[in-house]
Formats: C-alpha cells, structure tokens, sequence
C-alpha cells in the first residue's frame, strides 16, 4: 500500500514508519518545514511539506495513497506557541479526515488514548476523544488505537526513569505511589496499526493497547532498578495536598517536568484489558521487564 503517515518523526511514528517499510508498504510522510532532517532519505518514504493544523497545506497530498495514519498528539500544552490540545488533537484531526474524504483515501487509522472520554478529568483525555468522535462521524473507514504508556528505547518516560535511578539515592513519588500502570512497548502499538491495513475486520472498532499485568508506580519503579542492576531506591512519597498547588504555581515553566494534567494522569492511572486487541492481531503483548531488558540488554 502507499501510505500517507503523520507524525512519522515522533517516537512512535518511526517505529511505525519502519514496520511499514519492513512489510513492503511505501510511506508517504507529512512533515512540517524545516523538520526535514528528521527524516533522512531511504528508499520507499516520500517527504510533502505540510502541518495538520494548517487545512490548506493539506490539499494534494494524499493524491495516490492507499491509506491514512494519523499519529499527532501532545502531551503538554505551550499555549504561547498555539501548541494546544484542542489545535493538535481536534483541529490536526478534521483537517486530516477531511483532507482523506475529499482525496479518495477511505482507510484511515488514529491514535488516541487508553482513558480518551468525554467527561475525562483533564483536557488532554477530553480532546482526545473529541477526536476520536470527529473520525466516528466521518465516513472513512475508520480504525482507533488507544495505547497505554508507551514504552521504548526512545520515549522519555524510559529515560526519565532510568535516570533518576541511575543518579538518585532517593525517588520523589508523587502521592501514594499506588496508581497502577500497563506499561506497553512500542513495538507492539506499531505492529498493531500495520497489520490493521490488511484487516477490514478492525474497520469501525477501536483497541486498547496494554501491556499484560498491572503494577503500582512504586513497583515501576522496582522493576527498572531490578533491570538495571540497581537496589530498589528508596522512596519518598510527595503528599499530593504540597504537590497540587505546587504543579499548578510552576507548570508554566517549560523546565518543570510535570503539568497539572500530566499529574492528574498519572493518578488516574493507565490500565485497560488487551485480549481484544491481542486476539485480534496476533500479538502477545510484552511485560514491562521484557521491554526494559530489550532496551537495557
């Protein structure tokens, strides 16, 4: 298939963009000018110059593809760029769909979100599923993937860890520590959207993407030290009635690691149930210290 892929430069857009080439599809990638060498030339990937956000530059270039996967999405907002949920998750969404409807391109798959819902707590899982609902109303045939945390070599959650294990006698925890998580890799969530191309089965259903088992923040955080030869670190857990006021006073502050709504996440928690989404695609999904020992060795 000739693919028309967004977000092919993201974490888990160049995963995807490689399970594409290593299947035989050719890859036609929307990137923003003056990201070009995000994306070095290799056989099979076409760069357009394009933005999601920005409707007309859209026009054409899906001319001649097969299929539409639309990955875009933030975690944190910066307002002051117009970098926002309801611009990168809505806005980037219709333009897409709409792009795909008028260009002929009927198959189209999307990244959302394991916890996307209307009356989510935080603005990043209410856009989330405002865009979902914008591909559910068009007439695409459509197919949504709701990962969990996405684990891999390269995401920043992975390197955040390990590197306050590495250097930290002690770990800050926000809260209790107890908010469960079903961590998966990378390279399952990828697999499932490539497949999914060959599946007209998965056209009109949505998956949850997990990992296998489900485990506390502070058992997280066990696992790594486990993976990375270190002791267990002692924890120290951040009563949330000091970290709320404190998030929200300094989460302006583009070096302040975490946002109200990146907090209000974490204790919300991040698990779902995979069989669906495992059955359907053939993919035994790997635990969370398979995937630390893939990466760590």
């Amino acid at each position: 298939m000739n693919v028309f892929l967004t977000g092919g430069t993201g974490f888990v857009g160049s995963e995807i963009l490689k399970q594409l080439l290593d299947s035989g599809h050719t890859v036609r990638c929307l990137v923003r000018a003056g990201s070009e060498s995000k994306l070095p030339p290799r056989p099979g990937v076409e760069v357009t110059l394009g933005d999601a956000t920005d409707a007309g530059s859209l026009q054409g270039a899906m001319q001649g593809c097969d299929a539409v996967i639309h990955l875009i999405g933030i975690i944190r907002e910066v307002p002051s760029k117009q970098i926002t949920f309801e611009r990168l998750h809505v806005e980037a969404t219709r333009n897409v769909v709409e792009a795909a409807r008028s260009q002929g391109v009927k198959r189209y798959l999307h990244m959302s979100a394991n916890g996307s819902r209307a009356d989510g707590d935080c603005d990043y899982h209410r856009t989330k599923w405002r865009a979902e609902e914008v591909v559910r109303q068009s007439e695409l045939d459509w197919t949504v993937f709701r990962p969990s945390l996405i684990i891999g070599a390269k995401g920043e959650f992975v390197s955040m860890i390990a590197g306050q294990i590495r250097t930290l006698p002690i770990l800050p925890v926000i809260g209790d520590g107890r908010y469960c998580m079903s961590p998966v890799a990378v390279q399952d969530v990828a697999r499932g959207f490539v497949l999914a191309l060959e599946k007209p089965e998965t056209i009109g259903q949505a998956y949850h993407c997990c990992g296998p088992q489900s485990h506390t923040f502070d058992e997280l955080l066990d696992i790594f030290a486990k993976v990375l030869g270190k002791v267990p670190r002692t924890k120290v857990h951040q009563p949330l009635w000091l970290m709320k006021p404190a998030v929200a006073l300094l989460e302006s502050l583009p070096s302040f690691p975490i946002t109200t709504s990146q907090m209000t996440m974490l204790l919300e928690g991040n698990v779902c149930d995979p069989a669906d989404w495992s059955s359907t695609f053939g993919i035994t999904p790997k635990s969370l210290e398979e995937q630390l020992k893939a990466i760590f060795g």
